[in-house]
């Protein structure tokens, strides 16, 4: 299935001493690039945090953050730590030695310092165990989301991909009759200018310009690629890599399209393929 590369995941696991809150967050990016934001508590576990991820997504600048909240209500009694209060005490004193003017720190900033209130304690296997839980959980929502953002973008570009398919299918029978246009038109220039004793000369030339108008080649390979990124669309696992590919080589027919015109109604394809086709390779950007 198609996927963004852009997701959001939060997830939330209730512990008895604390609570761990889990929130992924991936944006685009040529390769998959990460980016912890741990607490202290469970920073041991990145490596095997990176290998989940790595499991499941191949390409996005992705953030994941963990943090760990201590439970009020578990704390074991409703004493401070000393040895804080002391610290604290003795920090006070110096700086208002130093700052007379400056204001004393107030009791919700001292509840507030960390390790001021001594917390219940949460075995680290216990921990652990969570955090792994909660980041399989937290990836599950990511691949989600993304998946539910990639199929509005394989709809985007299978629309855009359909009006270019419309282009060619349009300019397509007209070629016969243009190229029939542009002999006959080239035929009475060059008669004009070299007579009836240029006739060996007249036909090489014509047979050059038709040569080089005729674009029924691009216009194949065109109908090759439209369906190329019609089969890697229904492709599972990343596709945006072949998807940046196609939209190159669509662009490289597009413009021979164009340079090869010997008509307005050529031209206008050529023109409107690459718009079709720039579109296109805007939401490829986004694929993972």
């Amino acid at each position: 299935m198609t996927a963004s590369m852009t997701g959001f995941a939060a997830h939330s696991i209730n512990l008895e001493h604390a609570s761990l809150n889990f929130d992924l967050r991936s944006v685009n990016q040529r390769y998959l690039e990460l980016h912890f934001r741990l607490a202290d508590e469970v920073r041991i576990l990145e490596p095997q945090l990176r290998e989940l991820i790595q499991q499941r997504l191949t390409r996005g600048k992705v953030e994941c953050r963990i943090a760990l909240n201590p439970n009020p209500t578990a704390t074991p009694d409703n004493g401070l730590n000393p040895a804080i209060l002391e610290r604290l005490a003795q920090w006070q004193a110096e700086v208002q030695h130093r700052l007379p003017d400056s204001a004393p720190l107030s009791v919700s900033e001292i509840l507030r310092w960390p390790g001021a209130v001594p917390a219940a304690t949460q075995s680290q296997d216990t921990l652990n165990e969570a955090v792994l839980a909660g980041v399989r959980a937290t990836l599950d929502d990511m691949v989600a989301s993304r998946q539910r953002e990639g199929a509005k973008l394989r709809q985007h570009i299978l629309d855009r991909l359909a009006a270019a398919e419309s282009e060619v299918a349009t300019l397509r029978p007209l070629l016969p009759a243009l190229i029939a246009a542009q002999r006959d038109k080239l035929s009475e220039r060059l008669h004009e200018a070299l007579g009836e004793a240029g006739h060996e000369r007249l036909a090489q030339e014509i047979v050059l310009a038709a040569q080089k108008a005729d674009v029924d080649e691009e216009l194949a390979r065109l109908t090759t690629h439209f369906a190329e990124v019609r089969r890697v669309l229904t492709q599972p696992g990343a596709v945006g890599k072949r998807l940046d590919f196609l939209m190159q080589e669509l662009h490289r027919e597009a413009n021979t399209l164009g340079s090869k015109s010997v008509a307005v109604e050529t031209s206008r394809t050529s023109l409107e393929l690459k718009v079709l086709i720039e579109q296109m390779r805007e939401q490829v950007q986004n694929i993972e």
